[in-house]
């Protein structure tokens, strides 16, 4: 642990208090998306470039969730934990899927989500995906208030780098006040 870095422990008591809550929501959100039938599901008579285009958009969408399902595990590998809350000794990174969005994990299942739902045009899939956009938000921003308290510069890099989807705007630079050695590789 660096001097600069703010000595912050794991909460102990009660369960929830790392996001153990969070985490079995996910698990039934996902089982709930794999579980649910397509409705109305594709129907005979769809347009003769309905197929090719539903082929493309769910191959974009689960590109790039593998992309940054594989980047994100990547990069975070030393400090995976399947809890929101940080471990005790993690390191901000802001590397590989990580320099272009804060949570590519948390993408890779809504884009997995995105492309079956389009492919599918199911309704149903719909909402469930527009649940999870919903869920994963307040996920995120639960993680995000514990990183800010662990890693005071953390709102600069949120700043610059897009929650989900890479921005399209200019990346703002680093903030030079942040040691080097905080900014993990």
């Amino acid at each position: 642990m660096n001097p600069t870095q703010e000595k912050v422990h794991s909460p102990e008591g009660r369960f929830g208090n790392r996001g153990e809550h969070l985490v079995a929501l996910q698990a039934l959100l996902i089982a709930l998306f794999v579980l649910t039938p397509p409705w109305p599901g594709v129907q005979d008579g769809w347009p003769g470039f309905a197929t090719p285009l539903r082929w493309l958009l769910i191959s974009i969408c689960w590109t790039w969730a593998v992309l940054f399902g594989v980047g994100g595990l990547k990069a975070i590998r030393q400090y995976l934990t399947p809890l929101p809350y940080p471990v005790d000794d993690n390191q901000l990174v802001v590397t590989g899927a990580y320099r272009l969005i804060r949570h590519p994990l948390y993408s890779a299942i809504m884009f997995s989500f995105a492309g079956w739902t389009i492919f599918s045009v199911s309704l149903t899939h719909l909402l469930v995906t527009l649940l999870a956009i919903l869920f994963f938000r307040h996920k995120a921003s639960k993680e995000e208030a514990w990183l800010t308290r662990r890693h005071p510069y953390y709102p600069d890099y949120a700043s610059r780098t897009g929650r989900f989807v890479p921005r399209l705007t200019k990346r703002r630079a680093m903030n030079a006040t942040a040691p080097d050695d905080q900014w993990h590789s």
